[in-house]
């Protein structure tokens, strides 16, 4: 009897079936807006596929690659150099020396205070107003091209952006992880560049990701200064055949873009941070 009482099973525990769900405001009004945007995407592709211009495609598809790879570039150019900017702006807005924080921060007021498309023109137009001086310093080279101002200006901007987002990643890491390796006799230059920095990065990974899908979109600004990139060539093909769909397939390129970045950056996040219990 022993031997039955330990052998036997447990009974199955059945669980009661899940209350019906009713069908409060809320569901109602989110069922409507899914109907809602599934209309808009059905209608979008019954439009493309009713409006398909074969001879568009062939005549402006190269030169939206054209465009697309101008983009990519820039942007690309741009976050790599804003993210060298970034660690000195950062360490100065964190310096307890005076001077150092308040020209850091001016710098990062500055830039993420005012207009991208603002700072854009006063590379281009405004500095391009003082061409003898730059003559006269060997930089008119640089700056009489569209392509370098506009790099330089998103450059500055996205290192103030860069700057805010390494310094609060750098303030989250505990004071105990510098405290730790100074009781080992490692220099505060170590301790920050191999423990502070990487877990600051970890915690960075996300913000850094929105930035950069931030500059994607909002590099179409310097169609505005003759640079061809993607929004540059949409405009050319606009402005020679007045079909709305040049702006419709750009709108499409940038989304495709902006989801292959995002999940790349979903990719990177597992994959750096699978070493911590969720």
């Amino acid at each position: 009897m022993t031997e039955s009482f330990i052998n036997a099973r447990p009974a199955t525990v059945m669980r009661p079936p899940a209350p019906p769900k009713k069908w409060t405001r809320g569901r109602v009004v989110g069922h409507l807006l899914v109907g809602l945007w599934t209309a808009l995407l059905i209608g979008l592709l019954v439009y493309l596929y009713s409006a398909w211009n074969i001879e568009l495609i062939q005549k402006y598809g190269p030169t939206y690659l054209a465009g697309l790879k101008t983009t990519i570039g820039l942007v690309g150019s741009s976050i790599l150099l804003g993210a060298l900017i970034s660690i000195p702006v950062a360490l100065g807005r964190m310096s307890k020396n005076p001077i150092a924080s308040s020209i850091a921060y001016a710098y990062v007021y500055f830039f993420r205070g005012t207009p991208l498309i603002a700072q854009v023109f006063l590379f281009y137009y405004g500095l391009g107003s003082f061409k003898p001086q730059l003559e006269s310093v060997g930089l008119w080279v640089f700056f009489r091209e569209a392509w370098y101002c506009a790099l330089l200006a998103f450059a500055l901007n996205t290192a103030a952006y860069q700057a805010e987002i390494l310094r609060g990643a750098i303030r989250s890491v505990p004071l105990g992880q510098w405290e730790g390796a100074a009781s080992l006799g490692v220099s505060k230059f170590v301790t920050f560049w191999k423990v502070i920095l990487p877990q600051a990065l970890i915690v960075a990974l996300r913000p850094y990701g929105n930035e950069i899908i931030l500059m994607i979109k909002g590099s179409a600004i310097v169609a505005l200064i003759t640079v061809y990139d993607l929004m540059g060539y949409t405009r050319l093909a606009y402005s020679r055949t007045f079909d709305f769909q040049a702006y419709l397939w750009a709108a499409i390129i940038y989304l495709i873009l902006v989801e292959i970045l995002r999940h790349i950056w979903d990719w990177l996040e597992r994959r750096i941070t699978r070493h911590l219990i969720r």
